[in-house]
Parts: structure tokens; sequence; C-alpha cells
């Protein structure tokens, strides 16, 4: 038997942040649009790409050792996998996306209970099915190949289940979110015969370590700046950190050298007032992994 794992790239919306992901994380990962095989740089890897939507049955099935795909399509396919890693995309938020029950603004529907009866449509049939079953909710799901929000929009369906990370677009169509049902987000997962593979589960842990590493250096930036002694603890009071500042003595002066990680979303507003209470040669630079 093989050690190389097989490995599930999603296709659509995430397969671009998820090539640039393992970039930073350290594999050259190169996708032929022509091709299903990605060339990765690292031949204990053997990349497919795959629909997020059907990652998780291939990987449940050991067609794939392991594969990235969202939170929601697991619990949609109900697949018995190992979650390596949990992964958010965004750079700028740590938000989860959310599976909501929306609809029509003016709709006479204000709770759950009040679509007994009613028609849904999404592209999570499965689970919806489920979350109404377990509720006592007697409703008929309708599968959706896209353009969702306009079906409730043009009174085609009750309502609908869709996934929305602010709700922005969903109020843009005139609808209203009356219920969540789940938060999602990428995951990085694999079967449990890969797993308990010695040489596969130390790969596939790597994986998720430095994927996981990458999206919180990407949230993150290093700080260096030059501090006079006499205004150490005022600037050293509005450091955030991960655990405390380096501070390094400047030869032959008495001024003290200042080096920190904070969000990458308070520099802004941090650099400014670190300058107005004493601080010099401010130097912002990017990290590529926060372990």
């Amino acid at each position: 038997m093989s050690d190389k794992v097989k490995l599930g790239i999603p296709k659509g919306s995430l397969e671009i942040p998820t090539v640039a992901l393992f970039q930073r994380a350290g594999w050259k990962l190169d996708l032929d649009g022509r091709s299903y095989f990605p060339r990765i740089d690292d031949e204990r890897l053997e990349c497919f790409i795959c629909r997020p939507q059907e990652m998780s049955r291939y990987v449940e099935n050991g067609v794939l050792d392991a594969g990235i795909t969202g939170k929601d399509w697991v619990a949609e396919n109900q697949s018995d996998v190992h979650v390596v890693a949990d992964l958010v995309y965004s750079k700028t938020s740590s938000r989860q996306t959310r599976w909501v029950v929306a609809v029509r603004r003016d709709s006479p529907i204000r709770q759950l209970a009040d679509l007994n009866g009613k028609r849904v449509a999404t592209e999570l049939v499965g689970f919806t099915n489920r979350y109404f079953a377990e509720r006592n909710i007697d409703v008929t799901v309708e599968f959706s190949w896209g353009a969702t929000e306009a079906k409730v929009a043009t009174g085609l369906v009750d309502a609908i289940v869709d996934v929305t990370e602010t709700g922005s677009t969903i109020e843009a169509q005139g609808l209203r979110i009356l219920h969540e049902l789940m938060d999602s987000n990428p995951q990085l997962i694999v079967n449990h015969d890969a797993w308990s593979n010695p040489a596969k589960r130390e790969l596939v842990d790597q994986l998720g370590l430095l994927l996981k590493a990458a999206l919180l250096g990407g949230r993150m930036v290093g700080l260096k700046m030059n501090v006079p002694q006499e205004y150490l603890e005022r600037v050293i009071s509005m450091l955030p950190s991960l655990t405390a500042p380096t501070i390094a003595h400047l030869y032959g002066k008495e001024w003290l050298s200042v080096e920190t990680v904070v969000g990458s979303d308070l520099v802004r507003d941090l650099i400014p007032k670190l300058l107005s209470i004493g601080a010099e040669g401010v130097i912002e630079y990017p990290l590529n992994k926060v372990v």
C-alpha cells in the first residue's frame, strides 16, 4: 500500500484561495484549467480537483485520503470522516459562513413553525430535510440549481435555505433572515484508514498545522519600533501580543528596540498612537505563518 496521500482540492469559489493558502503554507500548487490533476512540489502528495459538495463522500469511501471542503457538505452527506483542521479563509475576519432560512421581507411567516406545509428551495437538501423533520415541521424541500434568492423573491417557493456571511446579499434581494441553521467553514478532512496509517497521518497533520499557521499569519503583522527608555512602559501598555513584546537595547543609547505581532486590522489605528507617545522608526512587515 502506497504512503502517498491522495488529496482533494476544491473546485469553484474555494479553488483560488486554496492555491494561495498552500503557497503561504509552503507548497506550490499549480492548477491547469484543462486538467483535474494539479501539480504540487511534494512527491508525497497526489492532488485531484473535486467539487466541495462531493468531496466528503470521496474521502469517506477512500477514493481520496484527504481533502478540503465545507463543514456544511460534510453534514449534508453525513460523512464519517476525521476533521484535521478548521480553516477560515477570510483575511480580514474569522467570521464563518452561515446557512439561514430566509423569506420575503413582507412575508407573514415570522417563525420556523410557520413554514409547516410550505415549500423551501435549497442546495442543502438532505440537511434541510433532517433539520425540519427533527422539529416536526412538515415542509417540501426542493433542490435549487442556483439563483436561489430569486425563487422566494418571485414567489416560486415560500422560503429558501441559503449560505451567507454578512446577510447583506440576502437583504439586498428584498429578503429577511428568519432563522439560522448552522455555521460553516472550510475543513481539512481525512478518512479513518489514512489517519491510521502513520506516514499518511504525519503528512496530513503537517498540512493541517501549516495551513492553519498560514491563515493566522495572513491576519497578523509584525511591528518593530525604537522607543526611548522613559516612554517604554507607555508603549508596552498599548501593544497587544501573542505572549509579550521582544525588547532589546540599542547600542550606546538609552533607547530600546521593541518588536511584537498584532492583528492586521489594528495597525492603522495603532501606529499613529504609538508615534504620539514617543515611538519612532515604526516598521510594519507581513507574516507568512504564525504557529
